[in-house]
């Protein structure tokens, strides 16, 4: 039975993803809560990266809401596409600050699985980032992140967060989607 704090973490969680999919600036707001939230239960079942993570997200959604509502000039930030090269540099280094890090987690901690859940960590930090420059390919990094979260959530008996990974998932197929087409309208 999920706790009554995993149900609130997850609630703001979902409705923060399905305002980011949408394109709307609110999400920022939401997903602040879900934040604080989900920081306290990671740091419950010992998933340090995670909550290391939430941090961070609390961080930049601050930035992020800047963002969007005045990160151009003071106008709206439209959507667009990153390099090749920014992406694959970025992919790298996320991998060896997963290495790294989880190899710390390992050492001095009791952390559950620090490998995989600082994998999550650093994609989701790549992720975040293209999301708040309102990067097409945050979508790719969000498909990513959820495919090894499921998993990790639920060997820590975290069914409900697990189950909203897996729509975080889905959802990622349809932001895609959907900013596909934005990002075709902007440039027609």
């Amino acid at each position: 039975m999920p706790s009554s704090l995993e149900i609130f973490a997850n609630l703001f969680y979902l409705v923060s993803v399905v305002l980011a999919a949408r394109n709307s600036v609110h999400t920022w707001a939401v997903g602040l809560v879900g934040c604080v939230l989900f920081g306290w239960l990671f740091f419950s079942v010992q998933l340090y990266a995670d909550v290391t993570l939430q941090i961070f997200f609390i961080a930049t959604s601050l930035l992020g809401w800047w963002s969007w509502r005045r990160g151009r000039q003071g106008e709206a930030l439209p959507i667009s596409r990153a390099s090749a090269t920014g992406q694959g540099l970025a992919l790298l280094l996320a991998v060896a600050v997963a290495g790294a890090y989880g190899a710390l987690l390992h050492h001095f901690t009791d952390a559950y699985a620090p490998f995989i859940d600082s994998l999550v960590l650093t994609f989701s930090v790549l992720a975040q980032l293209l999301l708040m420059r309102r990067k097409l390919e945050t979508w790719y990094g969000w498909l990513l992140v959820n495919t090894l979260a499921v998993p990790l959530f639920a060997s820590r008996e975290l069914y409900l967060t697990a189950f909203i990974y897996l729509l975080f998932w889905c959802n990622a197929w349809y932001g895609l989607y959907r900013w596909r087409r934005e990002l075709k309208a902007e440039m027609a």
